[in-house]
């Protein structure tokens, strides 16, 4: 490993000590890199606006770092365990490139507001990212919604049967849970959006730094302006964005439960397809949901990362090194996350519905609900049709699931789905992104 940054010449390192010190944070800073990057940038920038930095050495330097972004696109900058972290690799990338300047770019910034910067990018860019791909799900399931719209099957409560449902009601409810999330996600976004840099290590410093034109720079909303509130967010913010991330999270945990539950031989409801599923070892007629299976458990990864944060976070005011702690959380949670929703949109396309099945599992009984509704708009009391059709369950008789279908037609009900208004929020917060 490189000298650190905050190396002093009376001071012996211990190389196990600082192997342990460092962590996983070059690792992990490899996700954190462009956006260390673009913030360095912007504070060079600020630098020179204050005559902290000449004109010439300011872009110097600033050409160095956009050589930096096109190095680690290309391959030819690796971060790996030469460095303690990102923030001394930037340092000793442009003292390689710039030399003795490279040396000036940390004038009124710590490793802490670099850091915080950094992630306040990083997450900004995951929600929008999540965002993104939640309604790319959204579209998915509302686009098999259209096209079984009043296609029967039945609905549950407490796994038992209860009315005639539709599978345009069943895609049509993840259409609007993806989009909801993705809502959430862009609100977190906005919550998130404020510039922690130009508070150093949670107290200010004695330069007049020009934070607000920075955070314009990094295309903040706002700036985070009390130094030590600053330093507070750190792993707070974190927690926020990835409760964010569990709302798609538990959403794809319902969609792979349904699914596992609907392919099973019992219900024979959907085939999955053969992407999603995958033979056993020893049993030759198996074809196990193992996609589903895994997607299901996405939700609890994200739950552990938020209890790892939640308890990270027990500590006083200031800085504390227990911090590093929360990058490893955020970042698995994100990459996890990202991963499962890439694939949703064509396992939702790729399920076929096994149309007479659902049709044939819903049994007379399960009009009930219709035939009670009926009498009470006839003119009796809801409470004397329910006990009347209650005592006469063995007289209903089989119909057609799509009269029941249809005759529901409160708004977002089986028989007026609301689809394009669905359709027109999706397109809506697509664009808001």
């Amino acid at each position: 490993m490189k000298q650190p940054l905050w190396a002093k010449a009376n001071a012996s390192m211990d190389e196990r000590t600082m192997r342990f010190m460092a962590g996983r944070d070059v690792h992990l800073d490899q996700h954190l890199l462009p956006f260390d990057i673009q913030a360095t940038r912007a504070h060079v920038a600020g630098l020179a606006d204050i005559n902290a930095l000449s004109g010439d050495t300011a872009s110097t330097i600033d050409a160095a770092l956009e050589q930096m972004l096109s190095d680690i696109d290309a391959g030819k900058f690796i971060l790996d365990d030469r460095y303690e972290d990102g923030h001394s690799a930037i340092e000793d990338y442009l003292v390689s490139r710039v030399g003795e300047d490279g040396k000036r770019v940390h004038l009124g910034r710590s490793r802490n507001d670099q850091v915080l910067v950094a992630l306040r990018l990083y997450m900004k860019d995951a929600l929008t990212r999540a965002a993104l791909l939640s309604l790319d799900a959204a579209d998915a399931a509302l686009q098999r919604a259209r096209a079984h719209e009043f296609d029967p099957m039945p609905g549950y409560t407490h796994m038992q049967r209860a009315v005639p449902s539709s599978i345009g009601l069943w895609m049509a409810s993840f259409a609007e849970g993806f989009c909801s999330s993705a809502s959430l996600l862009r609100l977190t976004r906005s919550w998130i959006d404020e510039c922690p840099l130009g508070t150093a290590a949670g107290y200010g410093v004695n330069i007049d730094l020009p934070r607000e034109h920075t955070t314009e720079r990094l295309a903040f909303e706002r700036t985070l302006l009390n130094p030590m509130h600053a330093q507070a967010t750190r792993g707070s913010s974190e927690l926020q964005v990835l409760s964010a991330l569990w709302q798609p999270a538990q959403i794809i945990r319902r969609l792979a439960w349904d699914l596992v539950l609907f392919s099973t031989a019992e219900f024979g409801f959907v085939s999955l397809p053969p992407a999603a599923t995958t033979g056993s070892s020893i049993m030759p007629n198996k074809h196990n949901p193992d996609l589903p299976e895994l997607l299901r458990g996405i939700a609890p990864i994200i739950s552990g990362c938020m209890t790892e944060l939640q308890c990270t976070l027990a500590l006083p005011s200031g800085y504390h090194r227990d911090l590093q702690h929360t990058k490893e959380p955020l970042i698995r949670g994100v990459t996890t996350l990202f991963q499962a929703l890439e694939l949703i949109p064509d396992l939702i396309s790729n399920t076929t519905f096994n149309l007479d099945r659902m049709r044939s599992a819903i049994d007379p009984s399960m009009y009930a609900t219709d035939d009670a509704v009926q009498l009470a708009i006839d003119g009796h009391t809801f409470r004397d049709a329910y006990r009347h059709v209650a005592d006469n369950l063995d007289a209903l008789d089989n119909r057609d699931p799509a009269v029941s279908i249809k005759a529901r037609s409160s708004l977002g009900a089986t028989g007026n789905l609301a689809l394009a208004q669905i359709e027109a929020r999706i397109t809506a917060l697509r664009t808001d992104l």
